[in-house]
């Protein structure tokens, strides 16, 4: 095989996600550990059980995969393209980094940092499996999933901050604020890295506002696809893709349940939006 794709888990993706003859495709699982019970974020993991278990436990945290993890599937495939949560939150790109490293054709092997998670794992993916389609060279594919990469937006609505707190992900004030508080900050990716970019009173109005912020971005939006991840908020990510579908004319709105590591840093009701 020519070519294949590895991605995290924390892209909310399944081992059936592409289905391709021509195109290798598996997720490299992650872990959550929970009172020292490990939980792998495989297509078996029930997230709903995981979360009970975590909010009965006193000590939870979530591991990145062991360079092997990623080392053991290179060969095979002639060229590999890894796609990671982003860097500044996990050691899953380094990981892929020490694997490369390791293998005796690194020049074959493209880490991609999403500098995101969730849905821009996955929108890099579908661009991935367009261009290598297209019959585009290797070096080629590298220089153009990297500009893509930064044209990427990511934007998220958290209804619990604990785990994001505990694990360092989010300042104790940011948390604390959002947490005591009716307000609704509107978080982005930037960089790779959280940023509150508003707080809003109210979960209505906060999801009004990102929808606002979204369909600033563009005057035209037929070519890009929307992808909408939730933890145990179906209800809420459908009506987020009915108001933007009325003011946005994406090409595609999807929403698909969170997977493990992000249900555990979401947490039930978090919504993250990508495109």
């Amino acid at each position: 095989m020519k070519y294949q794709i590895l991605v995290d888990s924390a892209s909310d993706l399944t081992n059936e996600y592409i289905k391709d003859d021509k195109i290798g495709f598996k997720v490299i699982p992650l872990t959550i550990n929970i009172n020292d019970k490990e939980y792998v974020d495989d297509d078996n993991l029930d997230c709903d059980k995981m979360l009970a278990d975590m909010h009965a436990s006193k000590k939870n945290s979530s591991a990145c995969p062991a360079p092997e993890s990623f080392l053991s599937e290179f060969a095979n495939a002639e060229y590999t393209f890894v796609v990671t949560i982003t860097s500044k939150l996990s050691g899953c790109f380094n990981s892929a980094h020490v694997a490369q490293q390791s293998y005796d054709k690194p020049e074959n092997i493209f880490l991609i940092d999403s500098k995101a998670v969730s849905g821009t794992e996955i929108l890099i993916v579908d661009k991935l499996v367009e261009l290598i389609k297209s019959g585009m060279e290797f070096e080629d594919i590298c220089k153009e999933i990297s500009k893509y990469r930064d044209k990427k937006n990511l934007y998220f609505i958290l209804q619990k901050f604990d785990n994001l707190i505990n694990n360092g992900r989010m300042s104790k004030i940011a948390g604390l604020i959002a947490s005591k508080l009716v307000i609704r900050p509107i978080c982005i990716a930037h960089e790779g890295e959280i940023k509150m970019a508003k707080k809003i009173f109210g979960i209505k109005n906060a999801f009004a506002k990102m929808i606002q912020m979204i369909c600033e971005k563009a005057k035209d939006f037929s070519k890009e696809v929307l992808i909408i991840t939730h933890c145990q908020a179906e209800e809420e990510a459908n009506q987020i893709k009915t108001d933007i579908e009325k003011q946005c004319n994406f090409k595609e709105v999807r929403v698909l349940p969170m997977r493990g590591l992000c249900s555990y840093y979401a947490l039930e009701k978090g919504i993250i939006v990508c495109h």
